[in-house]
């Protein structure tokens, strides 16, 4: 088994304290991330809340076909898995502004074309290259804080673009749902392409100082380090463990955003009125589970454990779902189950920073998330299979409470040492 060398105090890998103490703490950084991550997912999941939209459904030509309506969920997320994996490399090539801005704005193209779209194919093609150009995000995201940030910060400031994705699921159901209520379905395109302007002026203002700097002061690693480091890396069973894991994560949450509205909608029969704010609840509990989880784990640096407790309790909360009725403790059991998600979500990522060089900080977060979105993206197309053959809502919520646990177990070797 490879590992890495580690500091005997800090168990942070070697090098990756110089490179953060020789330059202040800025979390302008996290916060510029946090406004970048927040539209992107936008992005993602804004076509979520049509899928039970006639006219969008008209649009389209598919009707409520709910296989077809979750492969436009899963095709973006698979082309994202592809360049997240292919593409994540770039972080370690071109300054985050310069690739940031390109990356938002080709998202804005994109975004402006959807609303325009009125074919099925048209739509799927749009969403594979949107997935292209959101791929090296989270990489890039991960690679900025690790060498912004010691490792004694780095669960509370990943929370803080992490935060991104609760809060855009909180924020985007209920005002894509809004939006199509009051001008129709292409209005919701459209709203996230005009976001992206104040956002590209958030993101440059933030990153302007942020410089990918090598541990001590040299101006670039030699290619004979990193064909090391990348071997180790990919030798390592902890790290295969860990993405694995990450598999099991993602699918939890795409499947959650894939289909929530529509299992409030057609599974607990809850009005589309109510639908917009009940849909976000669980998402602000999934930010509160992110906030604490961060904090909590920072202070006793067991990641690993955090992690486990996260995904046991996103599996019980889910199982609690399927046994009650009523649209309030369906609500509550959800909040819980994603509030335990979230605790989990920045510490998946400090702990692959502790069980990877930082010299490949972009490559493992580039393999990490790919192949958990490669995975997750046929979360929410097997769901609407699901759906489809036993004509229940419930039978898809039962696949994520059963990927839930598998990942749990997944983890019981690692619990000791990281």
């Amino acid at each position: 088994m490879t590992t890495f060398e580690t500091d005997a105090a800090s168990q942070t890998p070697r090098g990756e304290a110089a490179r953060t103490s020789e330059q202040p703490v800025r979390w302008s950084v996290p916060l510029a991330l946090l406004a970048c991550v927040l539209l992107a997912f936008f992005d993602k999941i804004s076509i979520a809340a049509l899928f039970s939209d006639e006219q969008f459904q008209q649009a389209m030509g598919i009707g409520f076909d709910t296989t077809r309506l979750g492969l436009l969920m899963s095709v973006f997320l698979l082309s994202y898995g592809f360049s997240s994996v292919f593409l994540s490399g770039l972080g370690d090539r071109i300054a985050p502004v310069k690739l940031l801005t390109g990356m938002m704005v080709v998202w804005c193209v994109l975004m402006a074309l959807m609303g325009i779209t009125h074919s099925y194919a048209g739509m799927m093609a749009l969403r594979i290259l949107l997935g292209i150009a959101e791929g090296p995000l989270f990489p890039l995201a991960f690679a900025i804080i690790r060498h912004a940030f010691p490792a004694r910060l780095q669960a509370r400031a990943t929370m803080m673009w992490l935060l991104g994705t609760p809060l855009g699921a909180a924020i985007g159901f209920p005002l894509s749902i809004w939006l199509l209520n009051a001008f129709g379905w292409q209005s919701t395109f459209f709203t996230m392409a005009l976001l992206t302007l104040p956002v590209l002026a958030l993101v440059r203002i933030g990153l302007r100082h942020v410089r990918m700097q090598p541990a001590r002061g040299r101006e670039t690693a030699s290619a004979d380090e990193r064909r090391t480091a990348r071997r180790e890396l990919f030798a390592s069973p902890h790290f295969w463990m860990i993405c694995v894991f990450n598999i099991a994560f993602l699918t939890y949450l795409w499947g959650i955003n894939g289909w929530l509205p529509g299992y409030l909608i057609k599974g607990k029969g809850i009005h589309l009125e109510h639908a917009g704010w009940m849909s976000s609840l669980p998402f602000i509990a999934m930010l509160l589970g992110e906030a604490i989880g961060a904090w909590l784990s920072d202070r006793m640096d067991r990641r690993a454990l955090a992690c486990f407790i996260s995904m046991a309790g996103a599996a019980a909360g889910l199982a609690l779902v399927l046994n009650l009725s009523g649209p309030l403790p369906t609500i509550a059991a959800m909040s819980f189950s994603t509030f335990m998600w979230g605790v989990g979500a920045p510490n998946i990522f400090a702990l692959l920073a502790k069980a990877t060089r930082p010299g490949v900080s972009a490559t493992a977060g580039g393999i990490f998330n790919g192949l958990g979105n490669f995975a997750g993206a046929l979360s929410p197309v097997v769901m609407g299979a699901l759906i489809a053959f036993t004509h229940s809502m419930d039978s898809g919520l039962l696949f994520l409470v059963a990927i839930a646990a598998l990942g749990c177990a997944l983890l019981l070797p690692l619990l000791t040492r990281y």
